[in-house]
């Protein structure tokens, strides 16, 4: 019985030792799904930070946070307030490009480009969380800025110019330029050269940057010099990431490039990188947007870097792991009881904050009607957050308080101000009329319409990787009517062009007329179908 109990007793050691000593098996790509391009990464000590790029949307920068790099937590927003993050008029894909996030000496840095307002910038924090600085300006005309500390004290500002990657000395309490710009490396010869990090190991600078432009023939590649200011030596593995080959030409994610690298603290080295999940084999459609995934780095000393052995990835990565830290998952259902909302959601531009309240209506979200459209860019009365995978349902109660047949409130899908699918209730003679618009680009008609008795109304959105569905039910009836279908592609990227993902968002407009018409919202319930 004695040798039983010391048998237990060891076997459960081993156990415990077995999960602590070795790494576990296993993740799923994308780490971070749904609209979030351009990744960068840091570490201090156990704990990582990502931040990725907003364009358009305010609050500007999500910052991500990871004790395993595989399961993220947002923690907040780098800009957070108007004076950081100025959109007025900002048109679709404008805004907030290419971030890095950095640590050095007890601060971290935000590194980014407000291409619609001001240029190149940084903002500091000692908590990652946040309150982050006013942006500190840096003079130089580019974009994919990135900083670098060098073993001498030395700062330097690394950007993308239109030859290729450039190298300026700065001084980093002001921004100010204090050396010439040295452009230092074109890449392998791809279209646009850009997202430029630098990297110090072993006696060598390596230049990290991404070529082919952010789209199908998008890639990663690497050069090293043991200059900061070159020259660059090429990488014989180069690209070391793309799928714009053979062995890349039917995976299900497509344009991966735009990449960081970051040593974990057992040694390991890991890529983030942007790209983007296709609807269909062959057809090749994208609608979520650039989505951030993650591959292991094989990186020997005074050698080239090596990424997942033959530089492509897979949804399922059936690698090593760091010992994983999952948080807690995300509740369905979004009931508006708490004081602001999530960071999940999402304004057009600068808000009118105003026209949004929490605590009017306990337990309601109240959208006040601007008359701003969806098609305009100026400050729309919306709110929104990501569509993140192809097979989902999204459904909210909203009751309009409506006088005139101007006014509509409603769901959304938009990809952008000139590609969206509206679902949406509106006044008419003896009633309300529930309606399903299509816009695209020059285009716009509506696709479906049912006259309804109530101003109280549930609206469900239902999506695959072809097709979108549009139910509703009123106070007259509670099952679920089916209003009409949309093919998915036309959200597609392919088709409506610019950096972002489909959003879906609670909105209201009264068309270019004055109003005092108010939407509330009960709930939204947000699920991915497995």
């Amino acid at each position: 019985m004695k040798n039983f109990f010391k048998s237990v007793v060891l076997t459960c050691l081993l156990t415990a030792f077995s999960i602590q000593a070795f790494p576990q098996s296993g993740y799923k790509n994308p780490i971070i799904r749904g609209f979030n391009p351009d990744p960068s990464v840091c570490r201090v000590g156990d704990d990582f930070y990502l931040v990725t790029s907003s364009f358009e949307y305010f609050p500007g920068l999500p910052i991500y946070h990871s004790k395993d790099l595989i399961n993220w937590q947002q923690i907040g927003h780098c800009l957070t307030r108007d004076s950081q993050l100025p959109l007025q008029k900002v048109t679709a894909s404008g805004g907030i490009y290419a971030p890095s996030i950095r640590y050095h000496d007890g601060l971290f840095y935000v590194i980014t480009t407000n291409v619609s307002h001001g240029g190149n910038f940084y903002c500091t924090a000692t908590d990652p969380a946040g309150p982050w600085s006013e942006p500190i300006w840096v003079d130089i005309k580019s974009i994919d800025p990135d900083i670098f500390w060098d073993e001498d004290g030395k700062t330097y500002f690394v950007t993308q110019g239109d030859e290729g990657i450039r190298v300026t000395e700065i001084d980093i309490k002001t921004g100010k330029v204090i050396g010439p710009e040295y452009l230092v490396w074109g890449g392998i010869g791809g279209r646009f050269p850009e997202a430029p990090h630098i990297y110090k190991k072993d006696g060598f600078y390596y230049l990290l940057l991404g070529e082919g432009g952010t789209e199908y023939m998008h890639s990663a590649t690497i050069g090293r010099s043991k200059n900061i200011y070159g020259p660059y030596e090429s990488c014989p593995l180069n690209p070391i990431l793309t799928h714009a080959n053979r062995i890349g030409q039917s995976n299900p994610i497509q344009g991966v490039g735009h990449a960081d690298l970051i040593q974990a603290k057992d040694g390991s080295w890991w890529m983030v990188f942007l790209g983007f999940r296709v609807t269909h084999k062959w057809a090749y459609y994208h609608i979520l947007g650039r989505e951030t995934f993650l591959a292991p780095v094989d990186w020997p000393k005074g050698g080239w870097p090596q990424v997942n052995g033959n530089g492509t990835v897979s949804l399922n990565m059936d690698v090593p792991t760091l010992p994983l830290h999952p948080f807690p998952k995300a509740p369905e259902r979004t009931e508006f009881n708490e004081d602001k909302l999530g960071f999940d959601w999402q304004y057009l531009r600068n808000p009118v904050r105003e026209n949004y309240s929490l605590s009017e209506r306990k337990g309601w979200l109240r959208i006040s009607t601007s008359p701003s459209t969806l098609n305009d860019l100026d400050a729309v009365s919306f709110v929104s957050r990501r569509q993140t995978e192809h097979d989902f349902e999204a459904a909210t109660l909203m009751v309009f308080d409506s006088s005139s047949e101007n006014e509509e409130a409603g769901l959304t899908l938009i990809q952008n101000n000139s590609h969206h699918y509206d679902f949406l209730i509106r006044k008419v003679k003896n009633g309300y009329s529930a309606q399903l618009r299509v816009t695209l680009g020059s285009l716009s008609y509506i696709a479906a319409e049912q006259k309804i008795r109530s101003n109280k109304i549930s609206l469900k959105i239902e999506g695959n990787p072809s097709q979108y569905i549009f139910s509703y039910s009123d106070a007259t009836n509670k099952d679920y009517q089916e209003l009409g279908r949309l093919d998915t592609r036309y959200l597609a990227t392919e088709v409506a062009g610019g950096f972002t993902g489909v959003m879906i968002g609670m909105y209201t407009s009264s068309n270019g007329k004055p109003s005092k018409a108010k939407a509330w919202f009960d709930w939204f319930d947000y699920q991915v179908k497995e």
